[in-house]
């Protein structure tokens, strides 16, 4: 009995050992160590407003949010075209180097909605019939 615990205790110290030997890293190879990089994207946020003042590099939009008026720059990446001051603009931006920098600049779209406009039309009853 002896015996048997003691082939058994050997193996699992054995096995043990070999298990601990796999999960350290075989020595430096010659290629060296090669790091994961991953690139982090900037997010993209939209923010909507009347255009103040507009030049090749730079826009201001003010934009209204709960009743207040928040004046927002944006430095363009490529110059708007077609929008002057006092338009409704939508901004496609994200923050790069500490600065809100535009990647799109548009007007909103306006689509007629289809459908009805609100108003309910009364059915015509017909004449009755006299008695």
């Amino acid at each position: 009995m002896k015996k048997t615990l003691v082939c058994i205790t050997g193996i699992l110290c054995l096995l043990a050992a070999l298990a601990f030997a796999a999960d350290k890293p075989v020595g430096e190879s010659s290629q060296g160590v090669v790091l994961k990089t991953t690139n982090v994207k900037a997010p993209k946020m939209n923010a909507r407003g009347k255009v103040v003042e507009i030049s090749d590099t730079a826009i201001k939009i003010a934009r209204r949010i709960k009743g207040n008026v928040e004046i927002m720059e944006f430095a363009l990446e490529n110059p708007a075209q077609d929008i002057t001051v006092n338009d409704s603009v939508t901004i496609v931006y994200s923050i790069k180097d500490g600065k809100l920098t535009a990647s799109r600049v548009a007007k909103p779209k306006t689509g007629k909605i289809s459908g009805n406009t609100g108003t309910k039309q009364a059915k015509e009853k017909p004449a009755s019939a006299a008695k």
